[in-house]
């Protein structure tokens, strides 16, 4: 099998780039921090779903579309929410 030299050096962020799939992907990379980081927050202060919903003033289909690492249409005001129930802040850095 011969190599394809045409690809060294380029980047896995530049091959999803050409794939027109670079947004999507890194908005999903995003999404399941934020996911793990808030499950991991409520389960080090033994939170409940529950009570992490009373917390955010919303359901707990909300909570659950949040916790969602694959549902990546939650808004900035959702996430502040969240994270601020459980003693955290986001801080966004443009790059």
């Amino acid at each position: 099998m011969k190599l394809n030299t045409d690809a060294i050096g380029s980047s896995f962020d530049e091959f999803l780039e050409e794939e027109n799939i670079l947004a999507e992907s890194d908005a999903t990379a995003i999404k399941r921090v934020i996911a793990y980081e808030v499950q991991k927050s409520m389960k080090e202060k033994n939170i409940t779903k529950t009570e992490m919903a009373k917390r955010m003033g919303t359901s707990r289909s909300s909570l659950t579309r949040l916790l969602d690492p694959f549902n990546s249409s939650i808004t900035l005001t959702t996430i502040e929410t969240a994270l601020s129930a459980i003693g955290k802040k986001i801080q966004i850095q443009i790059v």
